[in-house]
């Protein structure tokens, strides 16, 4: 990649990209294909999220196939497989090789604004930039959510974000809990639980998916009734998509089911959703059997539409019963004394804020939702010349992943180059002179 001595003299570029990772380094890409000049501002180093902020045992939860980024494909001996954290480094250091993307990092973007000379104004701790059209392609997940259950909790108590978690071995000693049960939180549980630690797993409302079934990857038969292929406006709940919580599954050891109900024939001590810390009592609402259930349901309906599209495309496909529950709680446990449990470790895993606050908005630009989530169509917002790109559900399922940002990124590679004349081209060219 080009380095920042050789970028930080030209302050102004037709587009500038805000975030280098996978979205990021995709828009460059396709804007280099188009001899469109640009930087990409990254405020560590790219991808870095990937390589630092995933704990030691994680590996991809979808197939190696569907690793489908710009012109670097995966081309590995195992494409049913999932790649694990190395392997998922090694690619993508690839495809950064590749891209070469202009990219300045370890700069950090304070501020967007748009001016009346229809330039943005990128206010950073490399000092100001402009540009004639800006992609903000820092995903959806900026900030780990943290309660304020956390302040009451005894500072003797070890509390981390799920982004934080490397291994059980990098804990104190003592039992685990582990708040949420979405795809990090039950995967995180997994690896303490089978590293021998007393697990105590307080659950809430996401949903799970088979590994297999029928003979194949879920992914495999979900592909082949076009479930990737759908944009977010075909979708039965539309934009409310994008709030919904990721099904859990693992690809760790070539891919399984993640069964709650066995961790806790196992050991694993499953609780409802924590809701308050009192007088050295951890409590939990009543919700443990339906939040099981729920997740349940979810799994079988699923295997149920599998089941339907196999019948209606006349598929010779091995016959598997629905799942039935291995483990029933008989009574939940309102509370636990955080002292006699041996608690000493609190993982908490229940998602992320989107922070968008640093960019400049009016009421006339339409530019965000009453809860600051942008107003875009596929990446193109109200605002001429600003779009978002690596969003979960920006247009399809894929959108915030691998398998479908490079289709993203070359939809709006496409609308950018076409509101990028001539005649801007040489305006930027005067402001460098």
């Amino acid at each position: 990649m080009k380095q920042l001595k050789d970028l930080a003299t030209s302050k102004h570029y037709s587009v500038i990209i805000i975030g280098g990772g996978q979205a990021g380094l995709s828009m460059s890409h396709y804007l280099q294909q188009r001899n469109i000049d640009h930087v990409v501002i990254e405020k560590s180093s790219a991808l870095n999220a990937w390589k630092n902020k995933r704990w030691d045992s994680f590996t991809l939860v979808t197939p190696n196939w569907q690793c489908n980024l710009p012109d670097h494909p995966y081309t590995g001996d195992d494409p049913n497989g999932f790649m694990n954290h190395k392997q998922i480094i090694e690619y993508l250091n690839g495809f950064i090789k590749k891209v070469d993307a202009p990219i300045i990092e370890n700069t950090t973007v304070n501020s967007l604004s748009y001016n009346e000379d229809f330039l943005y104004q990128i206010n950073s701790s490399a000092g100001l930039f402009t540009a004639n059209q800006v992609v903000v392609a820092t995903g959806g997940y900026h900030h780990p959510i943290i309660p304020k259950l956390t302040q009451p909790i005894p500072r003797s108590i070890h509390q981390i974000q799920s982004e934080e978690y490397k291994n059980a071995q990098s804990l104190p000693k003592g039992n685990v809990l582990v708040v949420g049960s979405g795809q990090s939180g039950t995967q995180i549980a997994e690896d303490l639980h089978l590293e021998g630690r007393q697990v105590f797993l307080a659950t809430g409302s996401s949903p799970r998916c088979a590994r297999f079934y029928r003979g194949r990857d879920v992914v495999d038969w979900l592909d082949d009734m076009n479930y990737y292929d759908m944009p977010v406006d075909d979708h039965p709940l539309k934009e409310g998509v994008r709030d919904n919580s990721n099904h859990y599954v693992t690809g760790r050891d070539g891919g399984r089911d993640i069964d709650l109900r066995k961790f806790a024939v196992e050991g694993m001590e499953l609780l409802g959703q924590l809701t308050d810390f009192n007088e050295g009592k951890l409590l939990f609402d009543s919700s443990l059997k339906k939040n099981l259930d729920d997740a349940d349901a979810t799994y079988n309906r699923i295997n149920q539409r599998i089941d339907q599209f196999i019948e209606d495309h006349h598929i010779d496909a091995p016959h598997q019963e629905h799942y039935t529950p291995l483990w029933q709680p008989e009574e939940e446990e309102p509370s636990l004394d955080l002292e006699s449990s041996g608690i000493t470790t609190i993982i908490w895993c229940i998602g992320f804020k989107h922070n968008f606050e640093w960019i400049e908005r009016s009421e006339k630009s339409r530019l965000f939702d009453e809860k600051g989530y942008p107003n875009h169509i596929r990446g193109i917002t109200p605002q001429a010349g600003l779009y978002f790109l690596g969003l979960p559900w920006l247009y399809t399922w894929g959108s915030g992943r691998f398998s479908g940002i490079s289709r993203d990124a070359s939809f709006l590679a496409d609308h950018i180059e076409k509101n990028h004349p001539a005649e801007k081209q040489a305006i930027a060219q005067q402001i460098k002179a």
